[in-house]
């Protein structure tokens, strides 16, 4: 069989895996060419064009301010793949710190950074926790970036945490540790490239909800300040045009939707994928 023939195979096998690489090559080649796709400049005003719904000029209409959706959709991709990216890269990072700290140290370590640290950041809602910092910090990007990893490390610290605790004591730890290795690189080397396959799927996961809390700031206005292009400040500003221009509205939240989606699926095929027993009922 050859190339072609096996990708149709797991295409068949995976037919979900297959729309969320779709939706995700979608999402992301949007945000990486928006300056190519459309020449249009997002935030310069044309009053004399506004609420003009689709057409051969502009493909997804324009707004109340006659700037053109489609330019503002693809800069709002930019926006969204960047914060999710550097979102997930700090609270995975943190998360794998703390949680493996706690979980291959133990003892009085693990209690306080489990009791103390992550349990106290895990019993506040993210969103709220997320409103919050952003309330206080103010507008911008890098204020952005830290109100939605502050919520968001502690369940990445606790996944790691428990899969730390799952292999610290296996043969090949003991062994690199009977042959004076240094905990780092029994960590690094031994146990984190161990454990990586539940972390790349949470990971996935986590992206889609970075996605939607950045959407759910913006549209409340604690995200990046106008006139930058968001897809949740689209929704903010095209709710009083929701019958006269409803493509306001549905062209952003098809957007932030289509991302979501994406990465879900994503994060479920990593997981059938990297799970030897999944992989074997599925015959992938």
């Amino acid at each position: 069989m050859g190339f072609a023939g096996q990708a149709w195979e797991r295409v068949r096998k995976q037919p979900l895996a297959a729309v969320g690489v779709t939706l995700l090559a979608l999402f992301v080649l949007g945000g990486l060419l928006a300056p190519w796709l459309s020449h249009y400049n997002p935030a310069a005003i044309d009053l004399a064009h506004r609420l003009q719904g689709p057409s051969p000029a502009h493909w997804a209409g324009t707004d109340e301010l006659g700037r053109d959706t489609l330019a503002r959709l693809l800069w709002g991709a930019r926006l969204s793949l960047a914060v999710s990216v550097t979102v997930v890269g700090a609270s995975l990072a943190l998360g794998i710190a703390i949680g493996g700290l706690a979980g291959y140290r133990g003892g009085w370590v693990d209690t306080a950074l489990t009791t103390f640290a992550m349990n106290t950041f895990l019993a506040l809602p993210g969103i709220l926790l997320a409103i919050a910092f952003a309330a206080f910090l103010g507008p911008g990007f890098l204020n952005l970036v830290l109100a939605l990893a502050v919520g968001g490390w502690a369940g990445y610290a606790r996944l790691v945490r428990a899969q730390v605790m799952a292999v610290r004591d296996r043969e090949y730890v003991d062994a690199a540790r009977a042959l004076g290795a240094s905990g780092m690189r029994i960590f690094f080397r031994h146990i984190l490239p161990n454990i990586l396959q539940p972390i790349l799927v949470q990971a996935a996961i986590g992206m889609a909800g970075v996605i939607l809390a950045e959407a759910t700031l913006s549209f409340l206005g604690l995200g990046l300040p106008a006139p930058t292009p968001s897809w949740g400040a689209m929704l903010n500003d095209a709710r009083s045009h929701l019958f006269d221009s409803p493509h306001l509205v549905l062209f952003p939240a098809a957007a932030v939707a289509g991302a979501v989606l994406g990465f879900n699926f994503l994060g479920d095929a990593l997981r059938d994928r990297l799970d030897p027993r999944t992989r074997l009922e599925m015959g992938l």
